[in-house]
């Protein structure tokens, strides 16, 4: 069988990296982060309903250092897929395509996850 010729198409080092590029790639890794953080929070039910010992462990495990940094990158992740959910909604009726509106939208949603992640640790923080 003879090899087809045709064009390759250029990898991802040729281009140049823009921020709406990035968070497209961030918006497809942040839904799978989700789906991951969903397998520690059904972990979580099944200790609570499992008894008391379960739910200590998994208490321990979610107090510890990297317990705390995982759950804070998780609602930073929840935030920023919300966020950038909004903004594809708002393209999906056919507004801010044109390459400044999408970038300033695309910082509007770093801006606005980062802002909400503290909020919600601050107010978590505070509640004990």
């Amino acid at each position: 069988m003879a090899k087809a010729e045709r064009p390759l198409s250029p990898h991802l080092q040729i281009y140049r990296w823009y921020l709406t590029m990035a968070l497209s790639i961030a918006h497809r890794v942040t839904g799978s982060a989700m789906a991951i953080g969903l397998l520690l929070f059904t972990w979580w039910l099944l200790a609570l309903a499992s008894g008391p010992e379960a739910f200590a462990t998994v208490q321990s495990v979610m107090r510890s250092w990297l317990g705390l940094l995982v759950l804070f990158g998780y609602t930073f992740v929840l935030f920023f897929h919300m966020g950038n959910g909004v903004r594809h909604l708002v393209w999906d009726v056919g507004y801010g395509f044109d390459p400044r509106t999408a970038y300033h939208s695309g910082v509007a949603v770093l801006i606005f996850a980062g802002v909400m992640t503290v909020v919600t640790w601050l107010i978590v923080g505070s509640a004990g």
